[in-house]
């Protein structure tokens, strides 16, 4: 069972916790148990004779038998409480750090909603399972032993009422577990789905505004909730059924003992005292069976969630780390295809095929081509956000597949076709590519990406505080954050994926005068529409149904690619970009 797998790896590093629960549990317990038999003793050989004394006596001592529960169920509860929540923070940590290392492919195949359940929610249900485990199923199961033995032991007459009651009580619950089971996974599934379409409504938000389809959204999101809520209700009514049916078993097993129990007294085969001992030993031992419950209707969950996360956990990286350690850091930038394929999972033809070109260290190179041609898949195999099906991609000689995260994090810096700011300060995002960054060289990347005017303006400068997402600065100024922070980082190789598309003519172009001076030796691949933009670099590579249809300068592309002539012309006169 993956349930029962995933909790004990992960309460394993917790052993001594989990041994003081056990015996604290046990302690408390056996206090419990001890209770009844001392309450007996009082009705038989003190309230029935008058003895006074005999009964101070056994009631100082069921005071400090209570004290000893007490303390060791709140120790018990202490232990199993902590052992819980690091079991919870350990998963968390490990499903995350799981999820970091996978691939782009790997993400896009299970979806961002549900990874994001399977983080919280899913560790959320299976932690709980480990509280209630070590808070009820281990007093449970000691108690009802514990309380069989006892009970039989003030009257074994009765023993039969434990046979029929506490089985009866074991089927029910058992029938109701087996109809939960599916209904819970079925749960888990529609959460996934009402967090995949609030998380898509509120990133496009100003889409929606824009289109007005409020409305329509609006329907979508309640189609989810309704689904959940049905699923919801279908779990509650048999819940409903539940408690009644436990506590139905109680109550006749209690008129039952009374019925039975009380021809007894009258016959003279027990006593009172003896006759109570054995209802609260019988309510007891039915009692942890309900506790049990609470826990059992927790498991199908679980169970659920479990198999959720370790779905997650057993995915194999679709980009392998390099099998012998990683290869010695390239020195230089220049960056190599060689005759490169790649296709999407389950298309019919790759993007890519049969792509080769060198981008040379100290030069920019541009990429062009139709919509959907494969520049910015192209863009994604330098820092390895996907794995070519075939060929090679190199930076400075090495092969980016021998290369490590790190290595490439510290090698490539890339502008992402949508920029994206993460919540924190403009210092906090212009280091996150380098953290010892200084404020002098914070302030020089934003000069060369034309963002040092408006920083400037901010009432706290590079302490401005940045929205998730960036959404408190403009589109433009976005653009020029994320630029910003690829200079600031240093990297051998830059990569612009339609980077300045946000930036009138102007700014464009003083942002690439800049960049020729602030890019020194390292090598700078740029995807860009907008031919003003590419014009000017040292190579251009004219992009044609994932294959390379043309190569060279602007010049020299206008008279050489159809493709190339076609691009310019649908943008400006050949005469007037020439």
């Amino acid at each position: 069972m993956k349930l029962l797998h995933l909790s004990l790896r992960y309460v394993r590093p917790y052993r001594g916790w989990v041994v003081a629960v056990l015996v604290l549990q046990l302690i408390s317990t056996m206090a419990a148990l001890y209770l009844p038999s001392l309450n007996a003793r009082i009705i038989d050989q003190g309230v029935a004779v008058g003895d006074t004394d005999f009964i101070w006596a056994t009631g100082w001592r069921m005071i400090a038998v209570c004290l000893i529960q007490v303390t060791a169920a709140i120790g018990a509860i202490y232990f199993g409480a902590r052992t819980a929540m690091a079991v919870g923070r350990d998963m968390r940590r490990e499903v995350y750090r799981t999820i970091d290392a996978l691939g782009t492919l790997d993400v896009s195949r299970f979806g961002t909603a549900t990874l994001i359940t399977r983080n919280t929610n899913d560790v959320q249900q299976v932690q709980m399972v480990v509280l209630l485990t070590l808070n009820f199923m281990v007093s449970t199961p000691i108690m009802c032993i514990g309380g069989i033995i006892m009970a039989l032991r003030e009257d074994p007459g009765l023993s039969w009422l434990l046979w029929v009651s506490v089985p009866l009580l074991l089927v029910v619950v058992s029938v109701l577990v087996v109809r939960l089971l599916p209904l819970f996974r079925e749960m888990q599934d529609r959460i996934d789905a009402i967090n995949g379409v609030l998380r898509e409504q509120i990133t496009g938000i100003r889409v929606i505004r824009a289109f007005v389809r409020e409305p329509l959204e609006a329907e979508r999101y309640t189609d989810a909730n309704l689904a959940i809520t049905r699923v919801s209700v279908r779990v509650g009514n048999l819940f409903v059924l539940m408690f009644p049916l436990i506590m139905m078993v109680l109550h006749l097993a209690t008129a039952a003992v009374l019925w039975f129990g009380g021809h007894r007294v009258d016959d003279g085969q027990i006593q009172v005292g003896a006759l109570t001992a054995f209802l609260q030993y019988l309510l007891q031992i039915l009692v942890a069976v309900m506790m049990g419950v609470f826990m059992v209707m927790a498991v199908p969950r679980a169970v659920v969630s479990a198999e959720r996360i370790e779905e997650v956990l057993d995915t194999v990286p679709s980009m392998r780390a390099p099998a012998e350690g990683d290869a010695a850091t390239p020195t230089s930038g220049e960056v190599e295809f060689r005759d490169v394929t790649f296709g999407y999972p389950g298309a019919e033809l790759p993007v890519l095929s049969g792509v080769s070109f060198v981008a040379e260290r100290g030069r920019t190179t541009a990429i062009v081509g139709s919509t959907g041609s494969g520049k910015t898949t192209l863009l994604g195999l330098v820092p390895r956000l996907f794995e070519p099906q075939s060929g090679t991609v190199s930076i400075g000689g090495v092969p980016v597949a021998e290369l490590g995260r790190h290595q490439l994090a510290g090698i490539v810096g890339l502008v992402p076709q949508k920029p994206y700011l993460f919540s924190g300060t403009v210092t906090s995002n212009l280091r996150f590519g380098r953290p010892d960054a200084t404020e002098e060289e914070m302030w020089e990347a934003l000069r060369v990406a034309q963002a040092e005017d408006f920083v400037r303006a901010k009432p706290d400068g590079l302490e401005e505080k940045i929205a998730q997402g960036g959404t408190n600065v403009s589109g433009g100024q976005r653009q020029r954050l994320c630029i910003a922070r690829a200079l600031a980082a240093r990297p051998l190789v830059y990569l612009f994926d339609d980077s300045f598309s946000a930036l009138d003519v102007t700014t464009d172009a003083r942002l690439r005068a800049a960049l020729a001076d602030a890019t020194g030796d390292a090598t700078v691949i740029i995807v860009a529409q907008r031919i003003s933009t590419i014009r000017s670099a040292d190579r251009i590579i004219v992009l044609d149904g994932g294959t390379v249809a043309g190569s060279g300068t602007h010049e020299e592309l206008l008279e050489t690619s159809e493709t190339y002539r076609e691009i310019v012309e649908s943008q400006l006169s050949v005469e007037g970009v020439a």
